[in-house]
């Protein structure tokens, strides 16, 4: 099959903002720091250096040697987390909701891109250590989000009542999702390794943060990976004055604002601020924390504070306030030495909206890389592909157009009127000017009959397409169904389809391929055949 290239740009499933920062647009170079281009890593090592301090670094460390104690660490993890102690080490972060046996297959693809970048990093700036961070989004109480993954075309969900943060969240209750996970899988080595996967991460640990921390640590912890749990005092406690920033000054709100004024003139705005962008945690509640009438109050409760009250609350508990999606990101870059962050198009949609309010802070905003995009294929589905003559750019075609492109294609004559049409336009405009010369009354007629012939024709040439698509309904058929393969619901599938799926295909081996495929700096989907 052709290993034509499709680029992002290219592909179809981009925004036009992120086309626009691939293509380095000078009107978007206002909104993020430095593209992340190989080069422009000294200049970022050289500003984080001078605004991340080691009073930080231990609290990190230490922080992180709590979080891994009762978890088995890699020789290289360890290793890791003890050079965050040294001024040379710094960090690449990717970030993820606690999805359900890690939810869609771009959870790998962005752990992946960050541990593979970081592995550049090393051999372009030998004399500092990088290290990948996975930072669980603990935090979110988007249940309905994550409760569930797709296995082939069963949806294996978790029915529970939840309304607090995700990560304090109990694994009761996931035996029987095991169950129904188990049956699907069936048997064989494979099969088995996947169940004992998900048995130890979700029935041998009590909360959905730890449950997450053990699969990922399972799945990448040989390669350094260092996971990151934000719902932390020691963490919050670095945060404080950021967070009495924003409940007295709420800066977050009008610098963003004032971004978002302007991107919205070119492109859709991913979040809109609030005036105070925090949420007051419990375990069983995350709810805004509001200003009205002179007092801070929290939303669908009765819990009230006067100024003095909520910034002694502050001090005492940092870990009640929890950051929403606008100063998320700017805590992240507090507590951690970090560089670079990976997501996705809607992640770095609102990164975009953020930099003023990390100037505004004093805060080094980091640089914004897009994840790597996969499209999997399995041999057979290559070699569908491979008898029906299709490139991987026709598969990456929206359904109507290739239909109709493989209908022409495969058609003995030109399914095409344009010739036709512009005769006839011809034929026409010479009436119009024998009309203007004697009588004009006569060119409504005219106009008229020229649009009733356009009409015939437009309508003799969909006619036409029809009975040819009938004629190749059989083939068209075969590229159709393998398309939806490969693009279940016609959106990406690395969206929709769970890494368990290509586990059982090639025999436990789909990580080792992602690694050798995936190159981070490079701007195309990587197509591997499994």
């Amino acid at each position: 099959m052709p290993t034509d290239c499709i680029s992002y740009q290219n592909s179809g499933y981009f925004t036009k903002l992120i086309v626009d920062y691939l293509a380095e647009k000078a009107e978007l170079k206002k909104f993020y720091n430095r593209f992340p281009h190989l080069e422009n890593f000294k200049e970022q090592l050289n500003e984080k250096a001078l605004n991340f301090s080691q009073e930080h670094r231990t609290v990190l460390v230490t922080e992180l040697e709590k979080q891994y104690q009762n978890f088995e660490l890699s020789a290289a993890t360890k290793n890791n987390i003890t050079l965050l102690s040294d001024s040379k080490t710094y960090t690449v972060t990717t970030g993820h909701q606690l999805n359900l046996f890690t939810g869609p297959l771009y959870f790998l693809y962005k752990i992946v891109t960050t541990i593979n970048l970081c592995e550049e990093l090393k051999k372009a700036y030998p004399e500092h250590h990088f290290v990948p961070v996975y930072w669980m989004a603990t935090e979110d109480h988007d249940f309905e989000e994550i409760n569930y993954f797709n296995f082939k075309k069963v949806k294996i969900k978790w029915d529970k009542a939840s309304s607090g943060p995700v990560g304090r969240l109990s694994t009761t209750g996931l035996a029987d999702v095991f169950e129904v996970f188990a049956k699907e899988l069936g048997v064989g080595t494979n099969a088995d390794s996947l169940k004992n996967l998900f048995e130890k991460a979700y029935l041998k640990h009590d909360t959905l943060a730890e449950a997450t921390r053990y699969l990922a640590n399972e799945l990448f912890g040989k390669k350094g990976l260092v996971i990151l749990d934000g719902d932390a005092v020691s963490l919050k406690q670095l945060f404080i004055p950021y967070v009495k920033n924003e409940l007295l000054h709420q800066t977050s709100f009008s610098k963003v604002s004032e971004t978002n004024a302007l991107l919205e003139k070119e492109y859709d705005i991913q979040v809109n601020p609030r005036e105070i962008n925090l949420f007051y945690i419990e375990d069983k509640m995350r709810e805004r924390i509001l200003f009205e009438n002179n007092q801070y109050k929290v939303n669908n409760t009765t819990l009230t504070f006067s100024e003095t009250e909520i910034l002694a609350l502050l001090d005492k508990n940092p870990e009640k306030f929890s950051p929403n999606v606008i100063l998320r990101p700017l805590y992240q870059e507090v507590i951690l030495p970090n560089l670079c962050y990976i997501g996705g198009g809607g992640e770095l949609a609102y990164w975009f909206q953020l930099k003023s309010n990390f100037e505004a802070n004093n805060i080094t905003f980091p640089l914004l890389l897009l994840r790597n995009s996969v499209l999997l294929a399995t041999q057979k589905q290559v070699a569908k592909a491979d008898k029906l003559e299709l490139s991987w750019q026709d598969l990456f075609t929206n359904q109507q157009e290739l239909f109709t492109t493989k209908t022409n294609e495969f058609s003995k004559f030109t399914i095409d009127f344009t010739e036709q049409k512009e005769f006839l336009k011809q034929q026409f405009d010479k009436m119009n000017a024998i009309a203007l010369q004697t009588d004009k009354s006569f060119i409504g007629a005219v106009k008229a009959q020229e649009t009733k012939q356009t009409k015939g024709l437009d309508h003799l040439e969909k006619r036409l397409l029809k009975a040819e698509k009938r004629v190749h309904t059989e083939k068209l058929e075969r590229i159709i169904n393998l398309q939806n393969e490969l693009f279940p619901n016609q959106g990406l599938q690395e969206r929709k389809a769970n890494f368990a799926e290509f586990y059982l295909d090639v025999n436990g081996k789909l990580l080792d391929k992602l690694f050798e495929e995936l190159n981070p700096l490079k701007a195309n989907f990587t197509i591997i055949s499994l």
